[in-house]
């Protein structure tokens, strides 16, 4: 098994945990955790796995892997967050990668005692392995790195989750990269659980849905990404991206009407 160590020459005293959660990421987890050698700690949180996500996470002499079961995304990175020991976190999911401009700014960011409390990193969509240029995600932004302190996931927000931070939110140069979109298969399940999550944050807002949430809205998420957010530039990429994000939102009322009903 592959045991993977620091080298001497990146820091050792920047005080960073760097958490992932994870279920059947077996193809993206260890050329993250390779990006990871400057942390201090580095936690796998692991909602049990079928494939061999585990085994190769633990082959790393540097992760700790602890398994917990999966109820929604706030409620599995704020466990992840009571483990951690740092005073920085950065949190990533398995799908992204740092590149070595990214690594250095990071270290920089916390060894120059940071201005801000938290920090916004910028994204790069890969469709498949090729950049998606616009389709919605070229102001895509999200926060990746924060004091430990006083932070938490909203519980509001089961996915696409809200970290609840003190002070103003700083901004990164340098871009993450995102490799959400391997295939078309994959991807749609994942829309399709990210819409089922979603339904029932609107289940907890009260919502009830009828014609305008099963259809008007769906295509105006169409419209929005493909039209308005220049997906139409992205050629195939954008139909096929902005197709599945309107179709997530399809289900996640569909899903709410069957829960209505259940309920």
């Amino acid at each position: 098994m592959e045991k993977v160590k620091s080298t001497e020459s990146v820091p050792t005293d920047i005080h960073l945990s760097a958490l992932i959660i994870t279920y059947n990421e077996e193809h993206n987890i260890k050329q993250l955790l390779q990006d990871l050698d400057f942390a201090d700690e580095i936690l796998v949180i692991d909602s049990f796995s079928t494939d061999k996500t585990v085994e190769i996470a633990q082959s790393f002499s540097n992760v700790k892997v602890s398994q917990h079961v999966f109820e929604n995304y706030a409620l599995q990175r704020n466990y992840a967050l009571s483990l951690a020991k740092g005073t920085w976190i950065l949190f990533l999911d398995a799908d992204e990668r740092l590149t070595p401009a990214l690594k250095d700014e990071i270290i920089q960011t916390i060894q120059n005692k940071a201005e801000f409390n938290s920090y916004y990193f910028k994204r790069t969509f890969m469709f498949a392995n090729e950049k998606l240029h616009f389709s919605g995600w070229q102001t895509d932004k999200i926060i990746r790195l924060f004091r430990k302190e006083n932070t938490t996931y909203s519980l509001q927000k089961t996915v696409h989750e809200k970290l609840n931070t003190v002070g103003d939110i700083g901004k990164l140069n340098n871009r993450l990269i995102h490799y959400s979109y391997t295939d078309y298969f994959s991807y749609k399940e994942k829309m399709t659980r990210y819409g089922k999550l979603k339904a029932s944050e609107e289940f907890i807002k009260g919502t009830k849905p009828h014609f305008f949430h099963f259809y008007l809205r769906p295509s105006f998420q169409f419209i929005n990404q493909y039209l308005l957010r220049l997906g139409i530039l992205d050629g195939k990429k954008g139909i096929i991206i902005c197709y599945l994000n309107a179709f997530s939102v399809y289900i996640r009322f569909q899903e709410l009407k069957r829960m209505k009903l259940k309920n």
